[in-house]
């Protein structure tokens, strides 16, 4: 049974990229969160902030684990538990070099064909009107 990584309660998975926006089903993409934490009024789906936290986590943990600038096919399975028909279906559009494909592309991809920075929380809490 999956626990919540807040409370410890019965949790569900949470995918940090959303299947809309182009995420994917591999360990990086999830958290494992209880009904409260994962559709709560502070959770993910309801808090724009936080969605974002998670957001730029998950980013940051995939930039550090592929430090490389390139890699083959048969490393990313092992690296990112995604097999290998679905990485050669995500990274289709990508260019494949003599060594590899580029970490910057994987990571674009994973990530829903987008970028997140710290930037963004920035201009989210400029929305935040202060009493």
């Amino acid at each position: 049974m999956l626990r919540c990584e807040i409370c410890g309660k019965q949790a569900d998975k949470h995918h940090i990229v959303y299947r809309c926006q182009g995420g994917v089903d591999f360990p990086l993409n999830f958290r494992y969160l209880c009904s409260e934490h994962h559709r709560g009024k502070n959770g993910p789906h309801k808090s724009r902030k936080l969605d974002l936290e998670y957001k730029l986590e998950m980013q940051k943990s995939l930039e550090n684990l592929l430090y490389k600038d390139y890699y083959n096919l048969d490393e990313l399975v092992g690296l990112l538990e995604i097999n290998k028909g679905m990485l050669k279906r995500l990274l289709k559009e990508y260019k494949l070099y003599k060594e590899g494909y580029r970490s910057s592309d994987i990571v674009y991809r994973l990530m829903g064909k987008k970028r997140y920075t710290e930037d963004m929380l920035e201009e989210y809490y400029d929305f935040i009107v202060n009493f």
